[in-house]
């Protein structure tokens, strides 16, 4: 066997010299490695790895990143994506925003600039859900086990991951799978965590979700809102936490979800293209700066973005002590009766929204000028009940807040 493998763990196998060929190289080396590596590495309902690699990864600075992200506070306009995206950082159980707009608009740029914003939090070392030491809704099976045994979980902070969801991935890359094959001959279930248990307390972007198959869509919310994924194979069951920020975009002329699905989004965020010809020469003109020079221009925002870091981070800290009045709660409610959105998704949805716009104010107490802010957010998506209608612009329900506050 060795000598079948030792070609592909050669020095000119890892380090071809040849161009041509490097298309060619992943495949042979995944699957070999993945054959190596598959009887040792996956352990009972997720091994932890080695903790000295996984602390080691922790300290990585997101400066030696490959890819440079565009500075969240550079973006030009769209303040309504900026501030639901913002809102669900601070509160993620608002339940996400779903993003639709015109093609070119910035929409997966903005997303993916928040990964500079993210807060840390405290981790289970070595765990693969990470896992919250203090919350036992949050923590995998296996760090609840060794609670219970009275071990000392070694815990460290690491920054909210984001998770990209290509629309080519499989249902398995999703979930994770199950090796029978371990599970039949050691009786162990060998469990390999898929994107949701990468996201597990982070975010989970998709882009263009609108043409994500409908199964793969429905896994995903159904995730979002139980806060747990369940693989189930052959008679075997695994379940791990996968409590995530779903954020989703895409342009409405290539389809609308269904709107049972789009319920499951928290708020939802419209974005058109800019008009005026000033804003539209400033985009093109700090775009070309950070293209001609992406670590000099985020070197000029790295101010503004410690200030927006530090307000997010005190945001969240002070939001259970945000308080909104019981006249206000009533209102709310009678907005969306009259409205006639159905269930309580909107009610509570505005009122966490609500409570995260004051904490991100530096206040204690909700206005109802921070309702009049995010309620058309958190309900224009919920209004629709024939999927051959546009999604209400929010003016009606706009009128209706100001029928009911005035």
């Amino acid at each position: 066997m060795a000598s079948l493998l030792s070609p592909f763990f050669s020095h000119s196998f890892l380090l071809p010299s040849h161009p041509r060929s490097l298309p060619l190289l992943p495949a042979p080396k995944f699957t070999i490695l993945r054959r190596k590596t598959h009887g040792r590495l996956l352990i009972s309902n997720v091994a932890a790895p080695d903790l000295s690699s996984a602390m080691e990864a922790n300290k990585a600075p997101a400066q030696e990143s490959q890819r440079p992200v565009y500075p969240f506070a550079a973006i030009v306009g769209q303040d309504e994506m900026k501030l639901c995206l913002l809102l669900n950082v601070i509160d993620p159980k608002i339940g996400g925003v779903m993003i639709m707009g015109d093609r070119g608009t910035g929409k997966s740029t903005t997303v993916r600039s928040l990964v500079d914003l993210l807060p840390e939090i405290r981790v289970v070392v070595g765990d693969p859900f990470n896992s919250d030491p203090d919350d036992p809704e949050s923590m995998s099976m296996e760090v609840r086990e060794r609670l219970l045994r009275s071990e000392q979980l070694p815990v460290s902070f690491t920054k909210i991951t984001m998770v990209d969801l290509p629309l080519g991935a499989t249902e398995d890359r999703v979930c994770g799978t199950i090796d029978i094959e371990k599970a039949l001959t050691e009786g162990v279930k060998a469990f390999e965590p898929g994107l949701l248990a990468k996201a597990n307390r982070g975010i989970l972007y998709v882009d263009e979700v609108n043409l994500l198959d409908d199964h793969l869509v429905d896994v995903l919310l159904d995730s979002a809102a139980s806060g747990w994924n369940t693989v189930e194979r052959e008679g075997i069951s695994i379940s791990h936490p996968a409590r995530f920020i779903l954020i989703g975009s895409g342009n409405p002329e290539e389809g609308e979800l269904r709107p049972q699905l789009l319920d499951r989004f928290g708020m939802h965020a419209q974005v058109g293209t800019v008009r005026d010809a000033e804003l539209r020469v400033k985009i093109v003109e700090e775009r070309s700066r950070f293209d001609k020079d992406s670590k000099g221009f985020r070197e000029s925002y790295k101010a503004e973005q410690e200030k927006l870091q530090l307000q997010i981070s005190s945001a969240r800290s002070n939001l259970g002590s945000v308080q909104i009045d019981h006249d206000l709660r009533v209102k709310i409610s009678k907005v969306c009766a009259e409205l006639n959105v159905d269930g309580l998704r909107g009610d509570i949805v505005t009122n966490r929204a609500a409570k995260a716009l004051a904490a991100l104010k530096g206040r204690d107490k909700v206005t109802a000028e921070d309702i009049a802010t995010v309620i058309p957010n958190c309900l224009r998506h919920r209004l629709r009940k024939d999927p051959l209608e546009s999604i209400d612009s929010g003016l009606l329900v706009v009128e209706k807040f100001y029928e009911v506050f005035s």
